[in-house]
Protein backbone atom coordinates (compact mmCIF):
# COMPACT_ATOMS: atom_id res chain seq x y z
CA UNK A 1 0.00 0.00 0.00
CA UNK A 2 1.13 3.22 -0.62
CA UNK A 3 1.98 5.32 1.74
CA UNK A 4 0.59 8.74 0.54
CA UNK A 5 -2.74 7.29 -0.52
CA UNK A 6 -5.74 8.53 1.13
CA UNK A 7 -6.54 4.83 2.44
CA UNK A 8 -3.58 4.70 4.34
CA UNK A 9 -3.58 8.39 6.01
CA UNK A 10 -6.91 7.52 7.31
CA UNK A 11 -5.62 3.96 8.91
CA UNK A 12 -7.78 2.31 6.83
CA UNK A 13 -7.26 -1.57 6.63
CA UNK A 14 -9.92 -2.38 3.86
CA UNK A 15 -12.30 -0.56 1.89
CA UNK A 16 -15.96 -2.12 1.21
CA UNK A 17 -18.07 -1.62 -1.85
CA UNK A 18 -21.33 -1.63 -2.77
CA UNK A 19 -22.46 -3.17 -6.36
CA UNK A 20 -25.32 -1.02 -6.73
CA UNK A 21 -23.02 2.29 -6.23
CA UNK A 22 -20.12 2.26 -7.99
CA UNK A 23 -18.29 0.10 -10.77
CA UNK A 24 -16.18 -2.25 -8.91
CA UNK A 25 -13.62 -2.65 -11.01
CA UNK A 26 -12.62 1.53 -10.49
CA UNK A 27 -11.47 -0.06 -7.35
CA UNK A 28 -8.18 -1.90 -8.81
CA UNK A 29 -6.71 2.11 -8.76
CA UNK A 30 -7.12 2.30 -5.16
CA UNK A 31 -3.96 1.42 -3.13
CA UNK A 32 -5.75 -1.14 -0.79
CA UNK A 33 -4.54 -4.41 0.67
CA UNK A 34 -7.83 -5.54 1.35
CA UNK A 35 -11.46 -5.29 -0.22
CA UNK A 36 -14.91 -6.19 0.36
CA UNK A 37 -17.90 -6.51 -1.74
CA UNK A 38 -20.99 -5.84 0.08
CA UNK A 39 -24.22 -8.22 -1.07
CA UNK A 40 -26.75 -6.29 -2.26
CA UNK A 41 -28.95 -9.23 -4.30
CA UNK A 42 -27.24 -11.98 -6.40
CA UNK A 43 -27.84 -10.19 -9.77
CA UNK A 44 -25.13 -7.60 -8.40
CA UNK A 45 -22.38 -10.06 -7.94
CA UNK A 46 -19.36 -8.71 -9.34
CA UNK A 47 -18.59 -10.92 -12.66
CA UNK A 48 -15.91 -13.87 -11.77
CA UNK A 49 -13.75 -11.49 -14.23
CA UNK A 50 -13.91 -8.60 -12.25
CA UNK A 51 -13.34 -10.26 -8.27
CA UNK A 52 -10.30 -12.30 -10.84
CA UNK A 53 -8.63 -8.89 -11.65
CA UNK A 54 -9.21 -7.40 -7.49
CA UNK A 55 -7.58 -10.37 -6.82
CA UNK A 56 -4.21 -10.05 -8.39
CA UNK A 57 -3.75 -6.76 -6.22
CA UNK A 58 -5.89 -7.25 -3.13
CA UNK A 59 -7.11 -9.66 -0.89
CA UNK A 60 -10.95 -9.81 -2.00
CA UNK A 61 -14.13 -10.60 0.05
CA UNK A 62 -17.53 -11.66 -0.86
CA UNK A 63 -20.55 -10.93 1.05
CA UNK A 64 -22.60 -14.44 0.51
CA UNK A 65 -25.53 -14.90 3.03
CA UNK A 66 -26.22 -18.27 3.75
CA UNK A 67 -29.89 -18.13 3.65
CA UNK A 68 -30.35 -16.96 0.21
CA UNK A 69 -29.85 -19.53 -2.88
CA UNK A 70 -27.10 -19.55 -5.08
CA UNK A 71 -25.12 -19.22 -1.31
CA UNK A 72 -26.89 -21.79 0.83
CA UNK A 73 -24.68 -25.02 2.01
CA UNK A 74 -27.62 -26.95 3.18
CA UNK A 75 -29.60 -25.84 -0.30
CA UNK A 76 -28.48 -24.28 -3.47
CA UNK A 77 -25.21 -23.17 -3.56
CA UNK A 78 -24.88 -23.21 -7.05
CA UNK A 79 -23.24 -19.35 -7.37
CA UNK A 80 -20.61 -20.10 -5.15
CA UNK A 81 -18.76 -22.38 -8.10
CA UNK A 82 -18.62 -18.90 -9.73
CA UNK A 83 -16.43 -17.31 -7.57
CA UNK A 84 -12.87 -17.29 -8.33
CA UNK A 85 -10.79 -19.45 -6.05
CA UNK A 86 -8.12 -16.05 -4.90
CA UNK A 87 -11.86 -14.76 -3.25
CA UNK A 88 -12.51 -15.41 0.11
CA UNK A 89 -16.02 -14.88 1.56
CA UNK A 90 -17.88 -12.61 4.02
CA UNK A 91 -20.48 -15.30 5.69
CA UNK A 92 -23.54 -13.46 6.74
CA UNK A 93 -27.50 -14.20 7.78
CA UNK A 94 -28.01 -12.08 4.88
CA UNK A 95 -30.50 -8.54 5.33
CA UNK A 96 -34.56 -9.56 4.66
CA UNK A 97 -34.28 -6.85 2.49
CA UNK A 98 -32.64 -9.39 -0.06
CA UNK A 99 -33.98 -12.30 0.81
CA UNK A 100 -37.46 -13.96 0.00
CA UNK A 101 -39.72 -14.96 2.42
CA UNK A 102 -38.45 -19.16 2.44
CA UNK A 103 -35.61 -17.67 2.83
CA UNK A 104 -35.44 -15.59 5.55
CA UNK A 105 -37.03 -18.64 7.33
CA UNK A 106 -34.00 -20.43 7.21
CA UNK A 107 -32.04 -21.46 10.09
CA UNK A 108 -28.75 -19.62 9.98
CA UNK A 109 -26.66 -21.66 12.43
CA UNK A 110 -26.26 -24.81 10.85
CA UNK A 111 -25.58 -22.80 7.64
CA UNK A 112 -22.53 -21.22 9.12
CA UNK A 113 -21.34 -23.83 10.26
CA UNK A 114 -21.53 -25.99 6.96
CA UNK A 115 -19.68 -22.97 5.09
CA UNK A 116 -17.34 -23.10 7.48
CA UNK A 117 -16.05 -26.22 6.62
CA UNK A 118 -15.17 -25.54 3.65
CA UNK A 119 -14.39 -21.82 4.01
CA UNK A 120 -13.03 -21.96 7.50
CA UNK A 121 -10.65 -18.59 6.68
CA UNK A 122 -14.06 -16.83 6.04
CA UNK A 123 -15.29 -13.65 7.96
CA UNK A 124 -18.53 -13.63 9.52
CA UNK A 125 -21.05 -11.08 9.75
CA UNK A 126 -22.22 -10.39 13.13
CA UNK A 127 -25.23 -8.16 12.49
CA UNK A 128 -28.59 -9.74 14.04
CA UNK A 129 -27.01 -12.83 15.02
CA UNK A 130 -24.12 -12.20 17.70
CA UNK A 131 -24.15 -14.63 19.82
CA UNK A 132 -23.94 -17.68 16.91
CA UNK A 133 -21.42 -15.69 15.14
CA UNK A 134 -19.15 -15.22 18.04
CA UNK A 135 -19.79 -19.17 18.57
CA UNK A 136 -17.78 -19.97 15.34
CA UNK A 137 -14.76 -18.46 16.03
CA UNK A 138 -14.44 -17.22 12.75
CA UNK A 139 -13.42 -13.75 11.98
CA UNK A 140 -16.14 -11.40 13.18
CA UNK A 141 -16.66 -8.46 11.14
CA UNK A 142 -19.32 -5.96 13.19
CA UNK A 143 -20.62 -3.29 12.15
CA UNK A 144 -19.18 0.43 14.10
CA UNK A 145 -21.75 1.76 16.88
CA UNK A 146 -21.68 3.62 19.93
CA UNK A 147 -20.99 0.69 21.63
CA UNK A 148 -18.52 -0.87 19.56
CA UNK A 149 -14.73 0.54 21.39
CA UNK A 150 -16.43 -0.98 25.01
CA UNK A 151 -17.63 -4.34 23.35
CA UNK A 152 -13.89 -4.57 21.54
CA UNK A 153 -12.22 -3.89 24.62
CA UNK A 154 -14.50 -6.59 26.72
CA UNK A 155 -13.93 -9.59 23.79
CA UNK A 156 -9.99 -9.09 24.76
CA UNK A 157 -10.77 -8.75 28.40
CA UNK A 158 -12.71 -11.99 28.24
CA UNK A 159 -10.15 -13.56 26.58
CA UNK A 160 -10.92 -13.73 22.98
CA UNK A 161 -8.11 -13.89 20.79
CA UNK A 162 -9.33 -14.07 17.12
CA UNK A 163 -9.52 -11.57 14.63
CA UNK A 164 -11.83 -8.82 14.83
CA UNK A 165 -13.33 -6.64 12.08
CA UNK A 166 -15.34 -3.28 12.20
CA UNK A 167 -17.26 -2.23 9.52
CA UNK A 168 -18.32 1.76 9.09
CA UNK A 169 -19.05 4.33 6.22
CA UNK A 170 -16.33 6.46 6.03
CA UNK A 171 -16.90 10.55 5.38
CA UNK A 172 -13.96 12.35 4.51
CA UNK A 173 -15.75 15.58 4.95
CA UNK A 174 -16.37 17.98 8.17
CA UNK A 175 -19.15 20.43 6.58
CA UNK A 176 -22.19 18.80 8.59
CA UNK A 177 -24.23 19.06 4.93
CA UNK A 178 -22.17 16.65 3.31
CA UNK A 179 -21.98 14.79 5.91
CA UNK A 180 -25.81 14.36 6.50
CA UNK A 181 -25.99 13.55 2.58
CA UNK A 182 -23.51 10.82 2.67
CA UNK A 183 -24.36 8.69 5.64
CA UNK A 184 -27.75 10.90 7.35
CA UNK A 185 -30.38 8.01 5.93
CA UNK A 186 -27.54 4.74 6.69
CA UNK A 187 -27.83 6.14 10.30
CA UNK A 188 -31.57 6.88 10.64
CA UNK A 189 -31.73 3.31 10.06
CA UNK A 190 -29.65 2.29 12.83
CA UNK A 191 -32.22 1.12 15.61
CA UNK A 192 -31.49 3.85 18.70
CA UNK A 193 -31.46 6.66 16.05
CA UNK A 194 -34.79 5.77 14.76
CA UNK A 195 -36.15 5.65 18.10
CA UNK A 196 -34.60 9.29 18.79
CA UNK A 197 -35.85 10.85 15.25
CA UNK A 198 -38.92 12.99 15.35
CA UNK A 199 -41.52 11.15 12.87
CA UNK A 200 -41.31 11.36 9.29
CA UNK A 201 -38.49 14.34 9.47
CA UNK A 202 -35.53 14.66 6.60
CA UNK A 203 -32.23 12.41 7.29
CA UNK A 204 -30.60 14.77 4.59
CA UNK A 205 -29.02 17.51 4.50
CA UNK A 206 -32.07 19.25 4.53
CA UNK A 207 -32.80 18.29 8.26
CA UNK A 208 -33.15 20.99 10.84
CA UNK A 209 -33.96 21.55 14.74
CA UNK A 210 -33.85 18.30 16.56
CA UNK A 211 -33.34 15.69 13.35
CA UNK A 212 -30.71 17.50 12.47
CA UNK A 213 -28.79 16.94 16.10
CA UNK A 214 -29.81 13.63 16.58
CA UNK A 215 -28.39 12.12 13.06
CA UNK A 216 -24.99 14.24 13.53
CA UNK A 217 -24.53 13.03 16.85
CA UNK A 218 -25.27 9.55 15.42
CA UNK A 219 -22.91 9.65 12.24
CA UNK A 220 -20.00 10.28 14.87
CA UNK A 221 -21.31 6.83 16.62
CA UNK A 222 -21.84 4.54 13.77
CA UNK A 223 -19.64 6.37 10.96
CA UNK A 224 -15.96 7.12 10.51
CA UNK A 225 -15.92 11.56 9.84
CA UNK A 226 -13.91 13.91 9.63
CA UNK A 227 -10.62 15.06 7.57
CA UNK A 228 -8.10 11.88 6.71
CA UNK A 229 -6.29 12.33 10.02
CA UNK A 230 -9.66 12.82 12.18
CA UNK A 231 -10.61 9.45 10.58
CA UNK A 232 -6.94 7.98 11.40
CA UNK A 233 -7.80 8.97 15.11
CA UNK A 234 -10.71 6.89 15.12
CA UNK A 235 -9.42 3.81 13.83
CA UNK A 236 -6.46 3.93 15.73
CA UNK A 237 -9.02 4.45 19.09
CA UNK A 238 -10.74 1.05 17.34
CA UNK A 239 -7.61 -0.66 17.08
CA UNK A 240 -6.32 -0.05 20.29
CA UNK A 241 -9.96 -0.91 21.82
CA UNK A 242 -8.54 -4.59 20.02
CA UNK A 243 -9.82 -4.36 16.32
CA UNK A 244 -7.46 -5.93 13.72
CA UNK A 245 -9.61 -4.77 10.47
CA UNK A 246 -11.08 -1.80 10.11
CA UNK A 247 -13.24 -1.50 6.98
CA UNK A 248 -13.70 1.68 5.49
CA UNK A 249 -17.30 2.20 3.03
CA UNK A 250 -16.23 5.12 0.78
CA UNK A 251 -19.84 6.89 1.69
CA UNK A 252 -19.26 9.85 -0.89
CA UNK A 253 -18.35 7.24 -3.92
CA UNK A 254 -14.60 6.27 -4.93
CA UNK A 255 -13.16 9.20 -6.16
CA UNK A 256 -12.27 10.05 -2.85
CA UNK A 257 -9.91 7.42 -2.88
CA UNK A 258 -8.24 6.95 -6.45
CA UNK A 259 -5.20 8.21 -6.83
Amino acid sequence: MLTTSTVARAGLDAIALKPTECDVSRAASIPAETIAVDYEGREYVPAPSVLESLSADADVFVTTPVRADGFDPLGDDSLLADLPASVSRVLVAGHPAYLTDEERERAVAPRLGAALETDPDAWVGSESVERIAMATGATQYDLLSRSTPRELRALRAAGFEGDLAVYAPAVFAGEDDAVLDAVGDYVARRRPVARALPEDCATDSSATGRAREVLLKAAGDYALVGTEREVSEQTDSLREAGATTVVGYPARGLDPLLE
